[in-house]
């Protein structure tokens, strides 16, 4: 079990301007991720180091945004100002998982500009919706490449700041602390009573830590 990606919710202003101001901050670029049709959904991505990366998405004007978990809370994100939407947990075994939550995990792909497929499964998106403090869990396809892939970069996580309450996301990770999703990343849990959700991440950058 490990931390595999975080996500972040374009705003008002659209996917590129908010990569664009991204990009800029972290002083790195993102590379078009493509359509992903099962969610209505479409991203861009930053590659990090230690197999992770940093996604921006947003949601498209089809049916099945309005379907799908995943389309629910991108669109509920970016419509209250966007920003940070959850964080990601990558596992061997997702069936584990299914067990434990007692619901089938979804079929996800999208197909990158150079036509190679990626493949994957996640569950746990609509605990997400009810409890935004809590990731979601992605199983990739088997050789399917990992987004983190796709090019080189120095820049890496450092540390993530969560609402909410460590307890209940060890519960939610099947007795998994936080930082047991990472050996090189902090986890900082504030304002346990307060309102859930993703606070801020700080990065590692070339020209020093960047927090957004």
């Amino acid at each position: 079990m490990q931390l595999d990606h975080i996500s972040y919710a374009a705003g008002p202003d659209g996917l590129r301007a908010t990569v664009n101001r991204l990009s800029e901050l972290l002083g790195e670029k993102f590379l078009d991720g493509g359509i992903h049709p099962r969610f209505g959904t479409t991203n861009m991505v930053l590659p990090l180091t230690d197999r992770q990366y940093l996604e921006v998405v947003e949601v498209l004007d089809h049916p099945s945004a309005d379907k799908a978990p995943f389309g629910q809370a991108v669109r509920a994100r970016s419509d209250a100002g966007g920003g940070w939407m959850g964080w990601v947990v990558r596992v061997d075994d997702i069936g584990e998982v299914e067990q434990r939550l007692e619901r089938k995990a979804a079929q996800g792909n999208r197909h990158r500009p150079d036509g190679i497929e990626l493949l994957w499964r996640q569950i746990g998106v609509n605990g997400l919706l009810s409890d935004p403090q809590l990731p979601f869990f992605v199983k990739w396809g088997e050789g399917s490449p990992h987004p983190s892939q796709e090019a080189e970069t120095d820049v890496t996580i450092a540390s993530i700041q969560i609402a909410g309450d460590p307890d209940r996301v060890r519960d939610w990770l099947g007795g998994h602390t936080a930082e047991e999703t990472s050996s090189v990343i902090s986890f900082d849990f504030v304002a346990p009573n307060g309102t859930p959700g993703l606070m801020s991440v700080t990065f590692n950058t070339p020209n020093g830590p960047v927090t957004l």
